[in-house]
C-alpha cells in the first residue's frame, strides 16, 4: 500500500488542479514577468509530463501552455526538466552557507523538523531578509527538555553557546559546569512538574507557528520514560499537528522503537512522520517498511523518509554513543571518522576526543547500500538530506548537500531504481501534500500548476549528479542550471544570483 498523508486534499489544492484545466492556456496578448520556455515540465501531482512554456507573474505560476508564451524575461529550458522546487523536510542547515549549497541541489524549501527549534520565533533569525530559499522549523521538544531541566537554552540541540534562562542555568555558568548541566537534560528523568512545564511550552510554541513537534528521541533514550513521551504525543494530537520522530534505536534491526511510536500514535491519535527509516531499521528495513504499511492500513497516520547515504552523523557526545553503540550499529571504532579531518578512530583516540571535544561531529558508516535502495524505492517514502549545519568551508560536515541530485543522478539515471516522475514526487508533491494537511502554506507548493507558488527547479537529466564527498563536502551539485524561488531567479546557469534573497519564513499559519 503506498504511503500518503491519509487525508483528503485541502480545497485550495483541489482548486489548483481545476484552475489548471480551465486557465492553462495563455491569455491572449498576455506578457508575463518571467517565462520558462520549451522545457519538459514534469509535475507528479497532476501527471503532466511534456513540453510546455510556464508563465510567472509575481510569485505565482500564471500560465502553463503548449503554445509560446511571452515574458519580460525568458529562460530557455530546451532539453531540461522543469520540476516543482524540491522540498526538504529534514535539514539542520538554516545558515547562509547551507542555503547556498541546497540551492545548488534544487531545494527551494528547507525545513528543520526532526530536531526543531525553541522558541520557533528565534529560529534562524540571521536569515531574515537574507534567505535564498524558504525555511521553517518545528518546535524542538529536545530543546525544551534541556532548558526545563538545566536552565540553559539552545535554539537547537545541534547549536552551541547556550544562554541561561533560570537561576539553575546562571549557577551552572558561574561555576563553569555548563557541560554537566547540559548532560542532565540528556540523561535525567523528568519530574511530573517538569513534564507539565514542557507541555505548556510545547503548546505555546505550536500556537506561535511551529510546524509541528520535533522529537529526536534516540538522543534522549535513557532519560525519556513512557509518561513523558506520551505527553508529547498527546500535545501533538491535541494541536492537530505533525510529530516528527527519530525513533529509539536498539541493536541493529530491533523494531521496538518503531513499535513504541506506532503504538503511541494509535493510542493518542497523533499524526507522525518517522525520520530516516533506513538509519533506524538497518538490516531490518523490510520489517520496518511492512509494519509502517500495516499501521497505515489500520488507520495510523504515519509517513516516513530516506536520506540517500549509507552513513550517519552526530555529536561525539551524543547519547547514542553512551550506549553499546558498536553492537547497536554493528561497527567498530575504525568505521567512525572525525568529520573535521576524516581521521578514523581507535579506542584510545575515541575516548580522548569524547572527553576533549564533546561538540565535535563524527560520521559513522553503518548502512549497506541495498538497505538505502530498498527504503528509497518503497512507494510513498520521501527523500530528505539530513544536512548538518554548514557554518564555513573549513569545518567539514557529512556531504548531504547533494542528496536530491544524488537520487536523480545515481538512482534514476545510472541504476534505474526509480523512474523520473516517481523520484520527483518523493521530493515535491508528496512532502507538500503531507504538510498541507496541517499547514496551509504547502497547499501551493510541490506543483507546477496555475496558482501554485513559483518555486521551480530546472535541471539536465543527463548530467544531474551529486559531487560532494565525505572527504570534500563543499562541492556543488552538477546539472541543476536554474532555480526559481517565489518567482525570482535565485540560481542561474549554475551560479547563485548574489542579490536575490526571495526565501520566506514559513509558519503554521502561512508565510512571512
Amino acid at each position: 500500500m503506498p504511503l500518503h498523508d491519509g487525508r483528503a486534499p485541502a480545497l485550495a489544492t483541489l482548486l489548483l488542479g481545476s484552475v489548471l484545466l480551465v486557465a492553462g492556456p495563455a491569455a491572449a496578448g498576455a506578457v508575463y514577468d518571467l517565462v520558462v520556455r520549451g522545457g519538459r515540465v514534469v509535475d507528479p501531482a497532476s501527471g503532466v509530463d511534456g513540453l510546455r512554456d510556464v508563465g510567472i507573474s509575481g510569485d505565482r505560476i500564471a500560465a502553463i501552455s503548449r503554445s509560446r508564451l511571452e515574458g519580460i524575461r525568458t529562460i530557455d529550458a530546451t532539453n531540461r526538466v522543469v520540476a516543482p522546487g524540491f522540498i526538504d523536510l529534514h535539514t539542520h542547515s538554516a545558515t547562509p552557507l547551507g542555503h547556498r549549497y541546497q540551492l545548488h541541489d534544487g531545494v527551494t524549501t528547507a525545513l528543520e523538523l526532526e530536531a526543531g527549534s525553541y522558541p520557533v520565533a528565534d529560529f534562524a533569525t540571521d536569515l531574515e531578509d537574507q534567505a535564498r530559499i524558504h525555511f521553517g522549523a518545528s518546535v524542538g521538544w529536545s530543546s525544551i527538555r534541556v532548558e526545563t531541566i538545566s536552565g540553559l537554552r539552545f535554539e537547537s540541540v545541534l547549536g552551541a553557546n547556550p544562554r541561561a534562562t533560570s537561576l539553575r542555568g546562571w549557577w551552572a555558568k558561574l561555576r563553569g559546569r555548563v557541560p554537566q548541566a547540559m548532560a542532565a537534560g540528556f540523561t535525567r528523568r523528568a519530574s511530573p512538574r517538569e513534564r507539565r512545564k514542557m507541555r505548556r511550552l510545547l503548546e505555546q510554541d505550536l500556537a506561535a507557528g511551529a510546524l509541528g513537534v520535533g522529537v529526536p528521541l534516540d538522543y534522549f533514550s535513557e532519560a525519556t520514560d513512557e509518561d513523558e513521551l506520551r505527553m508529547v504525543f498527546e500535545a501533538a494530537a491535541r494541536a492537530n499537528t505533525l510529530l516528527y520522530i527519530h525513533l529509539r534505536r536498539g541493536v541493529n534491526g530491533d523494531p521496538a522503537g518503531l513499535r513504541e511510536a506506532l503504538r503511541l500514535a494509535r493510542e493518542t491519535g497523533a499524526a507522525i512522520h518517522v525520520c530516516h527509516v533506513t538509519h533506524n531499521a538497518m538490516r531490518n528495513i523490510e520489517l520496518f517498511l511492512r509494519e509502517i504499511r500495516e499501521a497505515r492500513a489500520a488507520g495510523v497516520d504515519v509517513t516516513t523518509e530516506v536520506l540517500p547515504y549509507d552513513a550517519g552523523s552526530a555529536l561525539i557526545s551524543s547519547a547514542v554513543f553512551s550506549r553499546n553503540w558498536r553492537e547497536i550499529f554493528a561497527i567498530d571504532y575504525g568505521d567512525v571518522e572525525w568529520a573535521a579531518t576524516g581521521m578514523r578512530f581507535d579506542e584510545a583516540t575515541w575516548n580522548e576526543y569524547r572527553e576533549k571535544f564533546p561538540n565535535g561531529q563524527v560520521v559513522h558508516h553503518y548502512l549497506e547500500p541495498e538497505w538505502t535502495r530498498r527504503g528509497l524505492v518503497e512507494p510513498g517514502v520521501l527523500v530528505v538530506s539530513d544536512l548538518l549545519p554548514m557554518i564555513d568551508e573549513e569545518t567539514r560536515v557529512a556531504p548531504h548537500n547533494g542528496a536530491f541530485s544524488r537520487v536523480l543522478g545515481r538512482h534514476v539515471r545510472e541504476r534505474g531504481d526509480l523512474d523520473l516522475e516517481t523520484a520527483l514526487a518523493k521530493m515535491t508533491s508528496l512532502p507538500a501534500r503531507r504538510l498541507a494537511a496541517f499547514f496551509p502554506a504547502f497547499e501551493r507548493k510541490g506543483r507546477v500548476a496555475v496558482g501554485a507558488d513559483a518555486d521551480l527547479t530546472i535541471f539536465d537529466p543527463e548530467t544531474v549528479l551529486d559531487r560532494a564527498t565525505y572527504g570534500d563536502p563543499f562541492q556543488a551539485s552538477a546539472g541543476i542550471d536554474t532555480v526559481i524561488v517565489a518567482g525570482r531567479v535565485a540560481l542561474e546557469d549554475g551560479r547563485v544570483v548574489e542579490d536575490v534573497h526571495a526565501g520566506r519564513r514559513i509558519l503554521a499559519g502561512g508565510e512571512r
